[in-house]
């Protein structure tokens, strides 16, 4: 998983790396196909604003977050995409399955 983390009129420090780093790890231990992770942390008066776009094997997932404390922001960000990851696995999953099912339905 190649990731990145850029800030807009925001400088990344250490800690707010290793946050999110620890953060999007949560979407590679239920989904292991994931090939870019892009986060994009902004400030805008009172906003802070966490973007992300997940390049999965046939799909792009984008998420954004807004909240007055960025790490709030990023954990409401993880949660999200955390659902949008499994939700698309279990479609996966069930695409697959559905061929079985329907294969031994008509033997």
């Amino acid at each position: 998983m190649n990731l990145q983390i850029s800030g807009h009129h925001l400088e990344i420090t250490p800690a707010l790396h290793d946050y999110v780093t620890g953060k999007l790890e949560r979407v590679t231990r239920h989904f292991d196909h994931v090939i870019d992770v892009n986060v994009i942390l902004s400030v805008e008066k009172l906003k802070q604003k966490a973007e992300v776009t997940v390049h999965l094997s046939g799909k792009d997932i984008y998420v954004e977050s807004i909240d007055e404390d960025l790490y709030a922001a990023v954990d409401v960000l993880a949660d999200k995409l955390d659902r949008q990851v499994q939700k698309h696995k279990q479609k996966m999953q069930d695409h697959h399955r559905g061929q079985k099912i329907s294969q031994s339905v008509t033997e």
